[in-house]
C-alpha cells in the first residue's frame, strides 16, 4: 500500500510562506497523479494543486500565481510551495494520490473521490 505522511505546516502571518512536503513509500505504478487538497473548518474538502507525471500541473484558481507543485521522484516526495498566504488559506491541508486509472489532474478538484491514497493532514493557520 501506498503510505503519504505530511510535513510542513504551522503559524504564518499574510504575506508569508511555507512549503509543504509529502513523502511516500514506493510507488507500484509508474505514473500517479499528485495533489494537494484543504479543507477549511465547516468547509468542504477542495483540490489546490496537482501534478502528472510529465510534470504539467493544474491549479485552482483561488492559489493561482501563489502556490506551486513539484515533486522529487528520487525521494520520493513532493511538495506545495505557498507564497502570500492570505488567512483564507487557513485548513487542514492533504497530500493525495492515485493511478490515472481512477484519477487525473484534469479535472481533479470534480474527483476527490477518485484519490485513494491520502496522507493525514498538517494544518496551515495564516493570520491577519
Amino acid at each position: 500500500q501506498v503510505e503519504l505522511v505530511e510535513s510542513g505546516g504551522g503559524s504564518v502571518q499574510s504575506g508569508g510562506s511555507l512549503t509543504l512536503s509529502c513523502a511516500a513509500s514506493d510507488y507500484t505504478e509508474t505514473n500517479y497523479a499528485l495533489a494537494w487538497f484543504r479543507q477549511g473548518q465547516g468547509r468542504e474538502r477542495k483540490g489546490v494543486a496537482c501534478i502528472d507525471s510529465d510534470g504539467t500541473t493544474n491549479y485552482s484558481d483561488s492559489v493561482k500565481g501563489r502556490f506551486s507543485i513539484s515533486q522529487d521522484s528520487a525521494k520520493k516526495t513532493f511538495y506545495l510551495q505557498m507564497n502570500n498566504l492570505k488567512p483564507d488559506d487557513t485548513a487542514m491541508y492533504y497530500c493525495a494520490a492515485e493511478t490515472p486509472t481512477y484519477a487525473y489532474c484534469p479535472g481533479f478538484e470534480e474527483n476527490i473521490e477518485g484519490f485513494c491514497y491520502w496522507g493525514q493532514g498538517t494544518q496551515v493557520t495564516v493570520s491577519s
